[in-house]
C-alpha cells in the first residue's frame, strides 16, 4: 500500500500574525512543550502516535524551530563546513559527495567552500566565511602539497579534520584511504599473474595519492625482488594514458602496467588496442578507483576500489570525536583490488 506523502508547509502565521511556536505546536497536538522537542529531535521515546500528531500539527501550522535560538543555547548550528578543491576529477568529487551524505545521516547540514588555489590567503576567506555561518567544524579535502601547509596555519576556534594522506608533521585528526596499500594490492596481484615485472604509470607527483601509490608499486617489486623499472610520469587524464601507452608500443612493451588511476588506465588501453596490442594476452592493466564503468571497458578493466561510503563516515565521526575533545589520531581505511579481465594470466582465460 502506497504511503501519501506529507506535505511541506510554507512557513505559517497564527491568527495574531506571529510565527508559530513550539507551544503552539503542542496546543494542536494535545502534547507538552517537551513531546514536541523529543519529536524535533527524534528522540526514540516517543509512541508513534503521538509522534504521527506532532507531526501533522507541525504541517499544519508551517511550524520552523528556530535554529538561531537552538543555536544560542546548545551553542551549536549543526553545520560543518568543507574545502575542497574545485576540480571534477573523481577522487575529491567522490569524497565531497560521501561526506556530505555520512553528514546528514549524522544530522549535519554541509556547507561547501571550493577553491582553485589552495594559498594561505584562499584558505583564511573561506575560514571566515564558515565561521561567519557559525559552523561547528571544518573538514578539508587536501589532496595536493602544499594543501596541508595551508591549512596548518591556520588556527580555529573549531575542530578541524584533514582528508588527506599527506599528514606527516600535522597536528590535526586526518582521515585516508591507504592508498600505499593499494599500490602494493595492484603490483603484487600483477606479479602472482606470472608478470616478470610491472611499469607503473605514475600520477602528478604533487597529488599525495599519485605519490603514495607510486611508493606502494616500488615497495611491491622491492619485496619481491623483481626489476624496478622506471615510471612513467602521467597526468590523470585518458590523453595523458593514451600517450604513455603510445610511447611503451614504440619502446617495447611491458609485461604488465600498473596505473595511477582509470582514467590513465583507459587511455592506456585504447592506445593498446590502436596498435593491435592484446590485453592481457600481450601485457596486463590494472588501474585504480574503480570509478563507474570500468566492469565496462574493454576489456573489462581491474582496479583498487577505495571505500568513499566509509572515508565519508569515519570523516564525520572524527568531527563528532574532535567535538566530544577527542585527541588527533589518523584513521586509515583499506582500499579493496576488483579483479577482471585486464590482468588475467598471460595463458589463462580472459573472460
Amino acid at each position: 500500500m502506497a504511503v501519501e506523502p506529507r506535505p511541506v508547509a510554507r512557513p505559517g502565521r497564527t491568527r495574531d500574525g506571529r510565527p508559530p511556536a513550539m507551544n503552539d505546536v503542542a496546543a494542536l497536538a494535545g502534547v507538552s512543550h517537551q513531546t514536541v522537542s523529543r519529536v524535533l529531535n527524534d528522540h526514540p521515546s516517543v509512541r508513534p502516535a503521538t509522534r504521527e500528531r506532532v507531526l501533522d500539527a507541525i504541517a499544519t501550522l508551517g511550524y520552523r524551530p528556530n535554529l538561531a535560538a537552538r543555536a544560542l543555547v546548545t551553542r551549536r548550528t549543526g553545520t560543518l563546513g568543507v574545502i575542497t578543491p574545485a576540480t571534477a576529477l573523481f577522487g575529491p568529487t567522490s569524497t565531497l559527495v560521501a561526506f556530505e551524505q555520512a553528514a546528514r545521516d549524522a544530522g549535519f547540514y554541509v556547507s561547501v567552500a571550493t577553491l582553485r588555489e589552495f594559498s594561505g590567503g584562499e584558505v583564511v576567506a573561506a575560514v571566515e566565511h564558515f565561521l561567519a555561518q557559525g559552523v561547528d567544524g571544518v573538514v578539508v579535502v587536501a589532496p595536493r602539497s602544499g594543501t596541508v601547509d595551508a591549512v596548518s596555519g591556520v588556527r580555529l576556534p573549531v575542530p578541524v579534520v584533514l582528508v588527506s594522506s599527506g599528514r606527516e608533521g600535522v597536528d590535526l585528526p586526518t582521515v585516508a584511504v591507504d592508498q600505499v596499500t593499494g599500490g602494493r594490492l595492484a603490483t603484487e596481484h600483477l606479479l602472482a599473474s606470472g608478470r616478470r615485472t610491472v611499469v607503473h604509470v605514475a600520477g602528478p607527483q604533487e597529488w599525495y595519492d599519485a605519490r603514495d601509490r607510486l611508493q606502494g608499486w616500488h615497495e611491491a617489486l622491492e619485496a619481491a625482488g623483481a626489476p624496478v623499472p622506471a615510471d612513467r610520469p602521467g597526468g590523470w587524464s585518458a590523453a595523458d594514458g593514451f600517450a604513455v601507452g603510445g610511447r611503451l608500443v614504440e619502446e617495447g612493451l611491458p609485461d604488465a602496467v600498473f596505473a595511477a588511476n582509470d582514467q590513465l588506465a583507459l587511455g592506456l588501453l585504447a592506445a593498446f588496442a590502436r596498435a593491435g596490442v592484446r590485453v592481457p594476452q600481450d601485457v596486463a592493466v590494472v588501474g585504480f578507483d574503480d570509478e563507474p564503468g570500468t566492469a565496462f571497458y574493454a576489456p573489462a578493466l581491474t582496479t583498487v576500489r577505495q571505500g568513499f561510503d566509509e572515508l565519508g563516515r569515519r570523516a564525520v565521526q572524527a568531527v563528532v570525536d574532535a567535538l566530544a575533545g577527542a585527541t588527533a589520531e589518523h584513521r586509515s581505511i583499506a582500499p579493496e583490488l576488483v579483479v577482471r579481465a585486464s590482468s588475467a594470466p598471460p595463458d589463462g582465460p580472459v573472460g
